[in-house]
């Protein structure tokens, strides 16, 4: 793990609970999205958050953003206690790309006054305005490959690819450190995802970028991130490095998901990840390991005793298969 002070975003203890409705004439009950996410992001990585839908994963890219606050715990940016900061400052630091470029921009806005937004609300030297903003802009369009004869145009003018090419210059115009990437490609035809992800790729390189990818799409986590981490009813199951959690997963939850991966092979069936068809009611877990009734693996006392987090060669576990303590603990890998 990075030294402390390469550290550009640290979740310790994070929980966002919501009081929804229990039914009619049953008053609310406590929904916990996110439930204790102990995570640190070093400078310059790729971390890739994965999971069922409904597992936490936007809720907590909403409260890195600092579009929610955390119900219990301390969110951190570059070592600075979130709570502790304005607004601005936090959008200053860490930026969004949303998943739909068709929803994501202002129909009624340029392209050059959709990517200088940031700049305008933010502050900077560039913020009065005037050919020092519009400099600013173009070179940023020519960053993502964006011509600058297109300053002018508006969205539904666009391509979806060069729709999220104006959503990517927006998020860097101000030079942010860490960009999240909310299904930055599932939007988009196959033929344009490529360019999308080989973009964000150079870019990270080229501005020293910190990025996470959230994605229903393994391939692109495969393909994008240097570590990943798998999400299950807003907790922490699994967090490796991308090769190893792919080549050898730990939990009996990432296995399901990587074995639920359709394959190109015509004379092969839709996978059967063996998850079955009911999704726990997040309002109500099951108790003990909250995976446990859909688990191959489970054994008596996970219905009744929550794992533990077991560190790994490359990351951390949290299972009841290797956990010594329970009698029957495998070596993590």
């Amino acid at each position: 793990m990075a030294d402390q002070e390469d550290i550009v975003l640290e979740a310790r203890d994070v929980t966002r609970t919501f009081m929804i409705s229990a039914g009619f004439m049953k008053g609310k009950k406590p929904l916990h999205a996110v439930n204790g996410i102990n995570l640190k992001v070093p400078r310059g990585e790729v971390l890739g958050l994965v999971g069922e839908s409904g597992c936490g994963k936007s809720t907590l890219a909403k409260m890195l953003l600092g579009l929610l606050p955390p119900t219990a715990g301390m969110l951190y940016v570059g070592g600075t206690p979130t709570s502790e900061m304005e607004r601005l400052d936090m959008a200053r630091k860490v930026q969004p790309v949303f998943q739909d470029p068709y929803s994501s921009l202002n129909p009624r806005k340029t392209i050059g006054d959709i990517i200088s937004l940031p700049v305008r609300v933010q502050g900077g030297d560039a913020a009065a305005g005037g050919k020092d903003l519009r400099l600013r802009v173009e070179e940023i369009m020519e960053l993502v490959g964006l011509p600058r004869r297109l300053y002018r145009n508006f969205p539904n003018q666009l391509s979806g690819g060069q729709r999220q090419r104006v959503a990517v210059a927006r998020a860097l115009i101000n030079r942010p450190e860490v960009v999240i990437c909310d299904e930055p490609t599932s939007a988009l035809d196959v033929s344009v995802q490529s360019q999308i992800l080989n973009l964000l790729q150079d870019l990270r390189s080229e501005l020293n970028l910190t990025y996470i990818v959230i994605s229903h799409n393994l391939a692109v986590v495969e393909h994008m991130a240097t570590r990943v981490a798998v999400m299950y009813l807003g907790r922490l199951v699994e967090v490796a490095d991308t090769d190893s959690l792919f080549d050898n997963p730990q939990h009996p939850y990432t296995k399901a998901l990587l074995q639920s991966v359709l394959t190109p092979d015509p004379n092969l069936d839709v996978p059967d990840a063996g998850l079955g068809v009911a999704y726990p009611n997040p309002v109500d877990p099951p108790s003990g390991c909250t995976f446990h009734p859909r688990c191959v693996d489970c054994m008596d006392h996970c219905s009744v005793v929550a794992p533990r987090t077991i560190p790994t060669k490359t990351g951390l576990v949290e299972c009841h298969l290797y956990d010594e303590n329970q009698g029957r603990g495998r070596q993590a890998s």
